[in-house]
């Protein structure tokens, strides 16, 4: 049965250089009250793999980890009915506006963590997007190196130190 559920606030600041976009929070993520919260999600692991941080296990640790290093986070629809977490059942979404975000953050990429977040932001966004593999434990075909290498491209010398630190 579907339920009307809300998403989160965006999580930015003025020194946000890359918003990543997911589609709408699962369960545990709306039980947590914070972005990614399913511990099986691979997103606070490959969040801080690249950037060389430890893994963080608050909110508090999740929120500094994104904000201290110009990262900020969204969700494409910000309430729904939703049938548990499953993307396929969102129906009479709010869409974000990311314009209102563009206008308070310098925010240079838009990476769309999954293809329900890319193909909503596709008609809504003044910056072009990549569609990146979902961190969901539910795709097979998640990629941590396709994410570092689009992190590396708006952050250079993090991606020298994770190269750096996975040879010593």
């Amino acid at each position: 049965m579907a339920e009307r559920a809300e998403g989160f606030a965006p999580v930015f600041d003025e020194t946000s250089r890359v918003l990543i976009l997911g589609s709408f929070p699962s369960v545990r993520s709306r039980r947590e009250g914070f972005y990614y919260g399913n511990p099986q999600n691979r997103f606070w692991k490959m969040l801080s793999s690249f950037f060389g941080e430890p893994l963080p296990k608050t909110v508090e640790e999740k929120r500094a980890l994104v904000l201290g290093h110009g990262v900020a986070l969204w969700d494409m629809v910000t309430s729904c009915e939703i049938v548990g977490s499953a993307d396929d059942s969102i129906r009479g979404e709010h869409v974000a506006d990311v314009g209102y975000l563009f206008g308070h953050a310098p925010i240079e990429c838009v990476l769309c963590n999954g293809a329900k977040a890319y193909a909503l932001y596709a008609d809504a966004g003044a910056i072009p997007a990549k569609k990146m593999p979902s961190t969901s434990p539910a795709n097979p075909r998640y990629r941590e190196e396709v994410w570092h290498a689009a992190l590396a491209e708006v952050f250079p010398a993090a991606a020298k130190a994770e190269k750096f630190s996975q040879k010593g």
